[in-house]
């Protein structure tokens, strides 16, 4: 099942003040980022129904690349006007115009492309003992899919997400290799369809 790719396609992403300062100042001194991530998936009675990882990258304003090499292969590429998300088994790309697509979502928020509270509902919250800043954001449009997401950071750098769906599912997403402002190739954020794709989409 994959969860990821939906999550970053449908899910909202924020914070607010306390963790709202630590995203206030992820945005302030980040214009580039570049990570690891290890995700897992749990059902509502907390069984682990996936596990992935995998590698990320982020240019502001609104370009991004998530590149998914275990178990699975999976590419989802912003590139500032569409979202590019392809499936090598399936051998097919979904694209969507970023603004109809992803206006709310984690990958767009993160790379500074939506104003979060317009379209969520803010609150810094004492989430568990890591020693983290965690902010909530609740979205305000009932068909997002979510019902809530949170971001754990340390002081102004991203650890940790956590995606609740309305299904009870929980998307819980680690960073590692953490790099600000690395240098990245705009190459990087265009997505060229692999001959013989199916294309899904606008």
């Amino acid at each position: 099942m994959k969860f990821l790719a939906a999550a970053l396609l449908v899910t909202p992403l924020l914070a607010q003040a306390g963790g709202v300062e630590s995203l206030k100042a992820f945005f302030q001194s980040t214009s580039a980022m570049r990570a690891h991530f290890h995700q897992e998936v749990t059902d509502a009675q907390g069984n682990k129904v996936q596990e992935v990882q995998g590698n990320m990258q982020l240019q502001r304003p609104g370009k991004f690349r998530w590149d998914y090499d275990k178990p699975y292969v999976q590419q989802i590429v912003g590139d500032g006007e569409k979202v590019w998300l392809y499936d090598p088994e399936l051998n097919q790309v979904t694209v969507r115009m970023m603004s109809k697509a992803i206006g709310s979502s984690p990958a767009s928020l993160l790379a500074g492309a939506q104003d979060a509270e317009r379209n969520f509902t803010l609150t810094t919250v004492a989430h568990s003992n890591d020693g983290l800043e965690w902010v909530q954001a609740v979205p305000k449009a009932e068909e997002s899919g979510f019902d809530k997401v949170l971001l754990g950071f340390k002081g102004d750098v991203l650890q940790k997400m956590e995606l609740h769906d309305s299904f009870g599912h929980t998307t819980s997403i680690q960073f590692s290799k953490f790099e600000r402002n690395p240098s990245l190739a705009n190459n990087n954020f265009k997505f060229v369809v692999p001959a013989g794709a199916d294309v899904v989409g606008e």
